[in-house]
């Protein structure tokens, strides 16, 4: 048996439901009664592709007013997702995990609503499920880090500045030059990002291009999340993503951008009062009993 073997079997019997949104897969672990804590290394195991379930990050399925970190939110919303990261680490958001979050409350009967919130460790999410059957996420306002410097990102022998934004995971978008160009990166490899001051908690780097001309608002990216790697999508660094194109653009307040990630499309929509709508698909894909 393999290591990983070792630590899934210490969650035999355990039910898990592998989902998606845009090819950013995740593996869900309702805890209703919130008994189970997990361990970085069962996270490690529970997203391994070869021995485990497999994903880019665990959401923990439990009731707001039973986690101690967020409970201050249980007036807001009912059930908290403690998102983990494929390493084992936490993070605040996960725009792409909230999608699916929220499809399995639906699905499971936790939920029945078309309009609630989720509690994260960045604050509680306001859902809407859409009538096509998207669902869209309110994911607050962007702000940039506090730093003197401006980033720099480097990628082989390739160097650029980017702009931070904070949303609310740490976000470093750079704009290239063209689609080869965002072809070619080599993102195997985590890219450098100085100064490190600038993101102490460590930093997911999205790299864009424009689609067809500034106003038609569309572009594509490609990103690497810390503490996993290269995604097919990311839905916080959609938004960040957003938020430097519209700035670079000169966009009005009131504005809208698709965003093209190697998994699919999304949307993100900036209103009046500065929030950043997130809007995209979300997929359950299967029920896993571990162990069975």
């Amino acid at each position: 048996m393999s290591s990983v073997d070792d630590i899934l079997a210490g969650l035999a019997g355990l039910e898990v439901v592998k989902g998606h949104g845009t090819g950013n897969d995740f593996v869900v672990v309702p805890d209703p009664s919130a008994t189970l804590d997990l361990a970085p290394e069962q996270v490690r195991a529970l997203t391994d592709r070869h021995f485990g379930v497999g994903g880019n990050g665990v959401l923990r399925v439990v009731p707001t007013a039973e986690s101690p970190e967020v409970a201050d939110q249980a007036g807001e919303a009912r059930w908290f997702m403690d998102y983990r990261n494929a390493d084992g680490s936490v993070a605040e958001m996960c725009g792409n995990g909230a999608r699916v979050f929220a499809r399995y409350l639906l699905a499971s009967g936790l939920e029945s609503r078309h309009r609630f919130s989720i509690a994260t460790r960045g604050g509680p999410v306001p859902v809407v499920v859409e009538d096509d059957g998207d669902i869209s996420l309110d994911m607050g306002t962007a702000t940039t880090p506090r730093a003197r410097a401006m980033p720099v990102v480097s990628v082989g022998g390739l160097q650029w500045n980017g702009s931070g934004v904070l949303v609310p995971n740490p976000h470093c978008v750079v704009f290239v030059d063209d689609d080869e160009t965002l072809d070619s990166l080599d993102l195997t490899m985590s890219p450098l990002v100085v100064p490190p001051a600038v993101f102490p908690d460590g930093v997911n780097v999205e790299f864009v291009v424009r689609v067809g001309h500034p106003g038609d608002r569309h572009v594509r990216m490609r990103v690497f999340e810390r503490g996993v790697g290269e995604t097919l999508s990311c839905g916080t660094g959609a938004v960040a993503v957003m938020v430097a194109a519209a700035a670079r653009d000169e966009a009005p307040v009131e504005t809208a951008y698709d965003v093209d990630v190697p998994g699919g499309r999304v949307r993100v929509t900036r209103r009046a009062d500065q929030h950043l709508e997130l809007r995209g698909p979300a997929v359950l894909v299967a029920t896993i009993r571990l162990g069975g």
